[in-house]
């Protein structure tokens, strides 16, 4: 099975802008999510997908392979569909690589990889068990609720489900609540036709895309990770990073 990592890094950012080339410890951003996905051993190559000419001159720069997309797509799922199509050979499985989060694991992207084992995948993405409160209700940390199969059947900005009869401080000694870790791989077939669809209305209330392909159907494969990762929404969440380097 030949399974591709495409990096979707664009300039602009209401929070951030330039983001990608922001400089970490002597290496951009771009550069270090870039390494970091090389080490993966399910991963045929890897190639960042950007609109931005300077984002594309500096990827080569460090010897990265770079594919320029429309400036048009909302997300990194329709610029991973663009890109998929440019890279040499048949791509079976597209893995959608976090942009943000420089000191991502290669075990994370096996680890999803492995979830295309079973051929009746068409998704798959990474959760892993809440510890904190403050992160169980903290509307920018999804949440995700999963069948017997393994399978996300929602995901919410809100804390799910409810603990009727109990304190909220003390939810997490009476459930396990599992949080979403943003990457997502999918079949190519199954890329081609979730970027076709419509905006969903649970998509539209909880600004969380994956939303849209449950609500048409699609299964969501899961797999548990324990490794933890930092993502840089926002300037000051730079100041998160020392413990990783």
């Amino acid at each position: 099975m030949n399974i591709v990592g495409i990096i979707p890094s664009r300039y602009a950012s209401t929070r951030f802008p330039g983001k990608p080339l922001t400089d970490i410890a002597g290496k951009s951003m771009i550069q270090r999510v870039y390494e970091q996905a090389r080490k993966a051993k399910s991963l045929s190559d890897v190639y960042v997908a950007t609109d931005d000419a300077r984002i594309e001159e500096h990827v080569k720069s460090f010897g990265g392979k770079v594919i320029m997309t429309s400036d048009k797509h909302q997300s990194g799922t329709d610029r991973c569909f663009e890109a998929v199509f440019e890279i040499p050979g048949m791509a079976d499985v597209v893995i959608n690589i976090q942009g943000d989060e420089p000191f991502i694991h290669p075990e994370q992207i096996d680890q999803v990889a492995s979830c295309f084992l079973s051929p009746s995948t068409q998704i798959a993405t990474l959760v892993m068990k809440m510890k904190t409160t403050v992160d169980l209700f903290n509307p920018n940390v999804p949440k995700v609720v999963l069948n017997k199969d393994m399978e996300a059947i929602y995901f919410s900005r809100q804390a799910i489900p409810y603990m009727r009869g109990v304190e909220p401080e003390e939810w997490l000694n009476h459930f396990t609540f599992f949080k979403h870790v943003g990457i997502y791989a999918y079949t190519v077939k199954a890329l081609k036709e979730i970027t076709s669809l419509k905006q969903s209305t649970l998509e539209l209330a909880e600004g969380l895309e994956q939303l849209r392909w449950i609500e048409n159907g699609y299964k969501i494969k899961v797999k548990f990770t324990e490794f933890e990762s930092v993502a840089v929404d926002a300037p000051e969440d730079l100041k998160k990073l020392p413990k990783f380097l």
